[in-house]
């Protein structure tokens, strides 16, 4: 009897840890945060393209070696799939966003809600103009955000540095692993308490993926008139789908497709945002309307990016670029050092593949010590 019950404890006890480690390894497969034992993971967003700025997939594990303080480490989690994602929008609604520029960002992102993002994805939607002011939390319902959108009405100052600021530990609240931050914004900062060194410090802090879209207020957006919605990028497109970047540094005269390179007009490898802006005067702004700096200051670290548009009708094929981005990333993680000395550590990830390009957060800053 005695020798019954002992095999019934230790078949409880296997049975306990089998499920016990079952547990933890889907944890580990879902958010990525974790492996064996509770180790803590450094996870890295990755964007990879090739030679002619077209997203690549199917990309195996042993494509990628990742360096951290230019060490190699061992890489223990590896996804290609999409995954769900928490996305915080931040919209510009002060008083320059009035008239062409509100309506192109409303239909944009009302077709970025509606057909561009995937079942699971949680969204939450801030606005700014001289303070930032929370419209709609996390919800899935993306109806509401576009009911919001609706009843929007640009006025006041631009206080940016803030509202990003005010949006970062609501991203990080998301219940998703993957937690991004999509920007638009017409302007320059007037009106933030925020420092954007603060803002950069921050934003590397977190695990965010920052994105910008610049709309260049100074050049001269389309009237609303050409805008139309319904017949954007994608409702105009013919063929496979392909959004490459960046895209060359001269616009021409009159605007292809966009998407599509000018034949003769390859592009510089090392520009990480769609379309710079020109910056003759050595401020950063583009053409004095965007202050294209301090949007790359502010993504460009995050593994994110900055776009930069210059005719309403760009906005929706900007959203869609990064939608499509979003939807096309590898996950990778490795396991943390476990640095507690409060400083920057950098992180690159490279390809076996030399003709590819990947671009992915550029470090991270280790918490502090106790």
């Amino acid at each position: 009897m005695r020798s019954v019950l002992i095999r019934r404890i230790l078949a409880f006890a296997l049975t306990t840890g089998l499920v016990l480690f079952a547990a933890e390894r889907r944890a580990a497969a879902q958010d990525g945060v974790r492996f064996r034992s509770g180790v803590e993971l450094v996870n890295v967003t990755a964007t990879v393209i090739d030679s002619n700025g077209r997203f690549v997939s199917g990309l195996k594990q042993s494509d990628f070696t990742v360096y951290e303080d230019g060490h190699p480490v061992d890489i223990a989690y590896f996804s290609a799939e999409r995954v769900p994602l928490s996305l915080g929008i931040v919209l510009d609604t002060s008083g320059s966003m009035a008239g062409a520029k509100i309506q192109a960002a409303r239909a944009a992102l009302d077709r970025f809600l509606k057909t561009l993002l995937g079942p699971g994805d949680e969204v939450f939607l801030y606005r700014f103009d001289t303070t930032p002011r929370l419209v709609q939390g996390w919800t899935t319902e993306y109806s509401r955000i576009s009911a919001e959108l609706a009843r929007l009405h640009p006025d006041g100052a631009t206080s940016l540095y803030d509202a990003v600021a005010r949006a970062l530990p609501m991203v990080q609240s998301g219940r998703h692993r993957k937690k991004a931050l999509l920007v638009i914004s017409d302007g320059i900062d007037t009106s933030s308490d925020m420092d954007r060194q603060k803002l950069k410090q921050l934003i590397r802090e977190s695990e965010t993926l920052v994105y910008a879209i610049g709309m260049d207020a100074e050049r001269g957006l389309a009237p609303a008139s050409r805008y139309a919605p319904g017949r954007g990028f994608l409702a105009q497109r013919r063929g496979p789908l392909h959004f490459p970047f960046p895209f060359p540094r001269t616009p021409p005269r009159t605007p292809p497709l966009p998407g599509v390179p000018r034949p003769g007009h390859p592009r510089p490898p090392s520009v990480p945002t769609t379309e710079p802006s020109e910056d003759p005067g050595g401020a950063g702004l583009g053409g004095n309307g965007v202050d294209t700096a301090a949007l790359r200051d502010i993504t460009d670290d995050s593994g994110g990016r900055t776009e930069v548009v210059r005719h309403t009708r760009d906005l929706d094929p900007a959203t869609a670029r990064i939608a499509d981005e979003l939807s096309r990333q590898y996950a990778l993680g490795y396991p943390s050092p476990g640095h507690r000395d409060g400083k920057w550590h950098t992180i690159r990830v490279d390809m076996k593949d030399r003709s590819l390009r990947v671009r992915a957060r550029r470090g991270y800053l280790a918490a502090s010590p106790q």
